[in-house]
């Protein structure tokens, strides 16, 4: 198994593991970038986010990652809007 190969298969594990997590992160996107990986996506909270990067740094340990999590907090507006 090559370098690349084993990354694959670390940041295979890594998107089940999001799936099927009690927090079900299905918005983060994971892809490989040479040796390492990156974490992107919108998450629902700060707490998301954290455990997200705790899933992360267990399963990519050792590798090279970086992350842009978004916290998106899907609101109804705060006032009605104005049609004219």
């Amino acid at each position: 198994m090559t370098s690349h190969d084993m990354v694959e298969y670390r940041i295979e594990h890594l998107r089940d593991r999001l799936a099927r997590e009690d927090i079900a992160e299905l918005g983060v996107r994971v892809e490989a970038r040479g040796s390492g990986a990156v974490i992107s996506g919108s998450v629902t909270s700060p707490e998301c986010r954290a455990e997200v990067l705790r899933l992360v740094a267990e399963e990519l340990a050792g590798l090279d990652w970086q992350e842009d999590l978004m916290v998106s907090r899907p609101a109804p507006p705060g006032r009605a809007e104005e049609l004219s």
